[in-house]
């Protein structure tokens, strides 16, 4: 299921080949076992075969395709799922940005969306895709099938930085779509009014959604390492202007600081799990870390 697909490094999936992303909430579901559902029962939408492996429930073999290929075949449903959840990617032109490293910010998303969406299929969990910037672009609604899975890798390899961001607006759009409770992976710079995304992200929590942030920046933009009069240019708005590091570096470095604290206490008093990283930071690495702090909480 993962060869071939440029955001799923084999050596990346190995390390995290023993995790699991588990729902802390109540979620809607069907299969016991890793989440807690309200729910019993299996959806009757038939999407697909899949092999039998020890373990499934015999209840749900096909005995049909056992008789015409002696191999036994579980009928798989498009809600067979313990926990929807749906990765909003920003594609914005910010997140086309990188210094020293070597994949943009938008790149580093794209890893972290293929080896999340990995980990949730492979436990048969339902995942989805949207990307956005000032509009919603790539948006596949959540589903668990393997052919949905790679469906989902191929187009990912497309996705290119876009306009201007209006997080925001997006998150109150896409807040109002998601009707079944479901896991809310944002994946985002967060460059829009801080107060504006958190009214966003509290809208996904009103409707009873878990939210988890991965606020991701290139290192350069938290460490500010520049020396020399630079031309500094906008992005987004195309917008450019001519400093002097060293006469801005304290400054920029404070207000950097205050964004990136002000998010985690919002998201903290929200009971959102907001979590920052940077480019430089292997993301497979900073995922690891934060799912066995994820489990003990």
């Amino acid at each position: 299921m993962s060869s071939g697909y440029r955001y799923l490094e084999p050596e990346a999936l190995a390390r995290m080949k023993n995790l699991s992303m588990v729902a802390r909430g109540v979620v809607e579901g069907s299969i016991s076992g890793l989440h807690s559902s309200p729910y019993k029962g299996f959806s009757v939408e038939f999407a697909e075969h899949r092999e039998y492996t020890a373990g499934d429930d015999p209840r749900h073999l096909d005995y049909k395709m056992l008789a015409r290929t002696d191999r036994l075949y579980i009928k798989q449903y498009e809600e067979e799922t313990n926990m929807r959840v749906q990765i909003l990617l920003d594609t914005s032109a910010s997140m086309g940005y990188r210094q020293e490293s070597k994949i943009t910010k938008l790149q580093y998303g794209s890893y972290l969306t293929a080896i999340l969406a990995y980990l949730m299929t492979r436990q048969q969990d339902s995942v989805g895709l949207t990307t956005f910037d000032t509009q919603i672009g790539l948006d596949m609604p959540a589903r668990s099938s393997p052919r949905h899975f790679n469906e989902m890798m191929q187009r990912l390899e497309a996705v290119e930085p876009g306009e201007e961001t209006d997080i925001a607006s997006i998150l109150h759009l896409l807040a109002n779509r998601f009707k079944k409770r479901c896991l809310i992976v944002v994946i985002s710079d967060l460059y829009d009014e801080p107060d504006d995304v958190m009214r966003a992200l509290h809208h996904f929590r009103h409707r009873k959604h878990e939210v988890i942030v991965f606020n991701v920046f290139d290192k350069a933009e938290v460490e500010f390492p520049f020396t020399d009069t630079i031309a500094f240019h906008d992005l987004e708005t195309n917008e450019k202007i001519q400093i002097d590091p060293a006469y801005v570096r304290d400054a920029y470095r404070e207000q950097i600081n205050e964004f990136i604290e002000g998010y985690r206490r919002s998201c903290t008093e929200s009971n959102i799990d907001y979590v920052m990283t940077d480019t430089s930071v292997p993301y497979d690495f900073m995922l690891s870390k934060y799912i066995a702090k994820r489990t003990l909480l």
